[in-house]
């Protein structure tokens, strides 16, 4: 059926948008597996009726329909050929909580986290909790029967399912429930038929998921139809809504961390264990946990039980002190002495996101390699699990692949993404996926233990089951979907596993004379397959303190994901649907909202740097050729400004004339920025001016070789002089020196209270930010190598370099590495240079000498606003920490202000960027009370504030700065 007739009978029948574009379609190509399958139209339904007028029109058209969530499915259940429906945009209202009957009525793009919180006022919970909760919708989890650490406790989705609101195949919409098989014809006498074979074959253990759960129509099992429609993934019928049970949430959970020798001993321990009936065991091992220790850093890692694999089980009780009681009981079976136990509280917390970082870095292996799903959720029952464990390390072995296990061992359910090589070909994912579907059904296996089968495994069925459970699964299918419209390619008559792969037809984008992508072997293409879409930019993770997406978070659109921006890159990559190159429209219009903000690049599990992609592609795209107008006006900025301060009286005449509101008007447009927007201020004494006339006695200008004779053979950082201080070179960036030369001078007077000898370059550096987000990468390298040739002897020599700006700060610390990364100096620069409070919260100062005292902000309490660049390259904890222990009361935001840089200024952003602001900053200001402190110390942060909310914001060197001048704490060694 020509696509064309298709849209147009969908935008006849549907008040939902319908979108046939190239860009949408590649956002919807692919879910979180490894496969592509473009869409002819992804259509977003308004609610339940605009599903069925979708589904009638597919149905008379005779156009497959694909029905999508959160977009999170590891086996490729959520693609689809024809028409793809996206329940998650609009048909996601929770109806009703029954605090009596314990029961919710949910519409099927309900997203987990979503029911969870409508719940616990009444201090319930859906008892399955994957842990892709935040993003992973009810309509995804009841398609994949979905489980999470706790469904030792509280069951699959499938066993917490009442009702089922659904339209088959052929157009018929029924309640599936308990009790009748009336609502299908002929579905009771196909069950009467295969008695022997589903009583034998199916339901042998908790976590058999592949195939069809037909074990549910026995007699026995109560004839539950909704229970045996959980996990037929969109094959059979379309949600429409459902009726689900909720549990108690547990009073007092307490986590019982248990240690081994290794992983396969752990599995051992585990049927002892669940005699106890724990809420939960997770299962991990050492390589999993040096993975989080080294990106998340040691400090992510609290002390764990001796041991190379653990366990982590969570009892739970009516009162802390039963917890407890049962805590002691269990490890008592648990065959160690090496236990760690933990009631509710900061330190249980920290154990558990040990467990749900590494499973989010499972993506790569230790050695850096992506690692793909596929082989993702396999189950065998507990009692076996320590021997398949064993096993599956010789077979990886054999196969020459590596991964991080990991998983719900209460279950008997394994996680593991491997880094089989499909840059060319599916044959090696062939090869061991065979091995692997004999070596699970060897041990009574099931290939799947919560994420379905889809393309990735529907095709290893016959290794599991026998010719005529394969055939029972068929004629279940024919019965509720004769036209094979529903889902096609999987389950049943399933595509074969290694055709639709993604990477292996995306071509090499390999680095020339932008960004080294030095961990992808230098190519684009591979850093872009980061992305195996697991969907954690569209979760709203501010409230666990995350910042990625802020665009999406405001327009709840794929496109704005981070996800969405990555399939269509890599679609480019492989020529097809996007086939323009680095100048396809389709590219521009999924970059066009991404704010720069670098949170993916920490925030994304995989590790997209979607900030450096960004500027990739603008700066392929324009590169010896006329660029926007932006481009110059606010990617030369550091120019603009510089030049205006330069002259004396320059700048208070620019500042006069631009308050003429007309006048500002027509530069903001010819500029290219949104004439809402303010002009800024320019400094009528920079600070290199203020150093030159003022600063005589209280900083020391140098150059990098002169300061570094003066040390020659002295300790890094100290001059070498009996008695003296230890040196800090401050390096002020542009914005700091042309615009708010109040927080340099504010740096100086803290760093000397804090016992430093302040040395400043006697030339201007700049590192070149806003040409890198303009995709001005030659420019930026210019810049770069001039800042090398200032603050590379300083770093070469051990001096600390402090920067100010945090965005700036992040460049040297991330971008250069990337931009120069064959000068020893960016090294060595990267490796000296220090935000503020790291230096102030430092062990000792980089000479003898106790820490410096804090001064006392215990009257203090303030709305902080951590830059995004601080949190993403740099983090955000020693700033925690000075705060927390100079006695400030503060509640410091998640999430981007909004402004970004050139982002909230450019023309066409203004809607968004405020739109980003009210998810988290306008809000604060509005609720703060009078004489509470904005903290900022991003220039742009200051200026949403000031230009939405009229709030003028501070830097932390001037609250430092405010309480020495105000004598409440005496300077050291002034």
């Amino acid at each position: 059926m020509p696509a064309a007739d298709v849209v147009t009978a969908l935008r006849s029948a549907m008040r939902g948008a319908v979108d046939d574009s190239r860009r949408r379609r590649a956002e919807y190509s692919t879910d979180a597996s490894n496969y592509r399958v473009v869409p002819q139209v992804v259509a977003f339904p308004q609610d339940p009726d605009d599903v069925l007028a979708a589904l009638s029109v597919t149905r008379e058209l005779g156009v497959p329909l694909t029905a999508r969530g959160g977009g999170t499915s590891v086996a490729g259940n959520a693609v689809g050929t024809g028409v793809v429906l996206d329940f998650s945009r609009h048909v996601n209202r929770i109806l009703e909580i029954d605090p009596e009957a314990r029961t919710a009525r949910i519409e099927p793009g309900v997203v987990m986290a979503a029911l969870q919180k409508a719940a616990a006022p009444h201090g319930l919970r859906f008892g399955p909790d994957p842990s892709t909760q935040a993003r992973a919708t009810l309509g995804g989890m009841i398609g994949n029967n979905a489980c999470g650490p706790r469904a030792v406790a509280y069951g699959r989705t499938a066993d917490n399912v009442l009702e089922l609101d659904v339209v088959d195949g052929t157009g018929r919409r029924f309640t599936a429930g308990h009790g009748s098989l009336d609502a299908v014809p002929g579905l009771d006498a196909l069950v009467r038929s295969h008695l022997d074979v589903i009583r034998t074959e199916l339901g042998r253990f908790g976590r058999q998921v592949s195939g069809y759960s037909l074990e549910h129509l026995l007699p026995e099992k109560g004839v539950d139809l909704a229970k045996a429609l959980v996990g037929t993934e969109g094959t059979v019928g379309t949600l429409l809504g459902a009726t689900v049970r909720l549990v108690p949430v547990s009073a007092a959970p307490v986590l019982v961390v248990l240690g081994y020798p290794d992983m396969p001993t752990a599995a051992d321990a585990v049927p002892a264990l669940l005699a106890h009936a724990p809420l939960a065991i997770e299962g991990m091992d050492s390589r999993l946990v040096d993975v989080v220790r080294r990106v998340r850093g040691a400090a992510a890692v609290p002390p764990l039980p001796e041991g190379a694999g653990w366990l982590m089980v969570e009892v739970g009780g009516d009162s802390l002190d039963e917890a407890m009681d049962r805590a002691r009981a269990l490890a008592a079976d648990a065959r160690t002495t090496a236990v760690g136990v933990f009631p509710p509280g900061p330190q249980a917390a920290a154990m558990w996101r040990i467990r749900e970082d590494g499973a989010g870095l499972g993506g790569r292996t230790p050695s850096g390699e992506q690692a793909w799903p596929g082989f993702e959720d396999s189950a065998v029952p507990p009692e076996r699990l320590g021997a398949y464990l064993r096993e599956l390390e010789a077979l990886m072995a054999d196969h020459g692949v590596d991964g991080l296990a990991y998983g719900h061992f209460g279950d008997g359910c394994v996680h593991l993404r491997l880094d089989v090589p499909m840059e060319r070909s599916g044959d090696p994912l062939r090869a061991f996926m065979t091995d692997a579907a004999h070596l699970v059904a060897s041990h009574g296996g099931s290939l799947s233990g919560e994420h379905g089968d889809g393309r990735a495994r529907s095709e290893l069925l016959p290794v599991m089951y026998s010719e005529r459970a394969i055939g029972l699964f068929e004629a279940f299918k024919d019965l509720l979907d004769p036209h094979d419209l529903l889902n096609p390619g999987v389950l049943v008559r399933p595509r074969p596993l290694d055709v639709d792969l993604r990477r292996p037809h995306a071509r090499p984008l390999l680095a020339t004379t932008g960004f080294a992508f030095q961990h992808d072997a230098g190519d684009l293409t591979t850093a872009v397959h980061r992305c195996v879409g697991v969907g954690k930019c569209r979760a709203d993770t501010t409230a666990a303190g995350g910042f990625m997406c802020p665009s999406y978070l405001a327009t709840k659109d794929e496109k704005d994901s981070t996800r969405g921006r990555a399939r269509v890159l890599q679609e480019m990559a492989n020529g097809t649907l996007v086939s323009r190159g680095w100048s396809s429209p389709e590219v521009h219009e999924a970059l066009d909202l991404c704010l720069s903000c670098k949170a993916c690049s920490s925030d994304c599990p995989a590790g997209v740097d979607m900030a450096q992609y960004k500027s990739e592609v603008l700066h392929r795209t324009y590169r010896r050729r006329l660029r926007p107008v932006t481009h110059y006006a606010l990617g030369w900025l550091p120019r603009w400004t510089r030049l205006v301060t330069s002259l004396p009286g320059l700048a208070a005449l620019v500042n006069a004339t631009l308050r003429v509101r007309p006048v500002a008007k027509a530069v903001l447009a010819s500029a290219g920025i949104d004439t809402r927007r303010q002009m800024v201020t320019f400094a009528t004494q920079p600070f290199r001016t203020w150093v030159r006339r003022d600063g005589a006695g209280q900083v020391t200008r140098t150059s990098g070789r002169a300061a570094a004779r003066a040390g020659s053979g002295s300790p890094a950082g100290s001059s070498g002089a009996p008695g003296a201080k230890p040196r800090v070179l401050l390096w002020t960036d542009s914005f700091s020196d042309t615009l708010s030369p109040t927080v340099p001078q504010a740096a100086v007077q803290v760093l000397r209270a804090a016992g430093y000898e302040v040395l400043v370059p006697d030339h201007d550096a700049c590192c070149g930010l806003t040409w890198i987000s303009t995709g001005q990468l030659d420019g930026a390298r210019h810049q770069l190598s001039h800042l090398l040739d200032v603050l590379g002897p300083f770093a070469v020599n051990g001096i600390p370099i402090v920067g100010l700006e945090p965005s700036c700060t992040a460049v040297l610390r991330s971008d250069l590495l990337d931009l120069l990364p064959d000068d020893p100096r960016a090294v060595a620069v990267a490796r000296e240079t220090r935000t503020l409070a790291e230096l102030l919260t430092a062990p000792a100062p980089i000479g003898p000498g106790d820490r410096w005292q804090v001064p006392d902000l215990s009257d203090v309490t303030a709305v902080v606003q951590p830059h995004c660049h601080h949190y993403s390259v740099m983090t955000w904890t020693a700033d925690r920490t000075l705060l927390t222990e100079a006695g400030a009361t503060f509640s410091a935001l998640a999430g981007c202000c909004g402004l970004a840089g050139n982002f909230g200024m450019e023309k066409g952003h203004y809607e968004v960027s405020v739109a980003v602001a009210e998810n988290q900053l306008l809000p604060a200001l509005r609720a703060a009370a009078p004489g509470d402190v904005y903290l900022a110390d991003g220039y742009s942060c200051r200026t949403q504030a000031d230009q939405l909310a009229g709030v003028q914001g501070i830097h932390l060197a001037e609250l430092l700065a405010s309480r020495l001048r105000a004598g409440r704490d005496q300077p050291v060694g002034a």
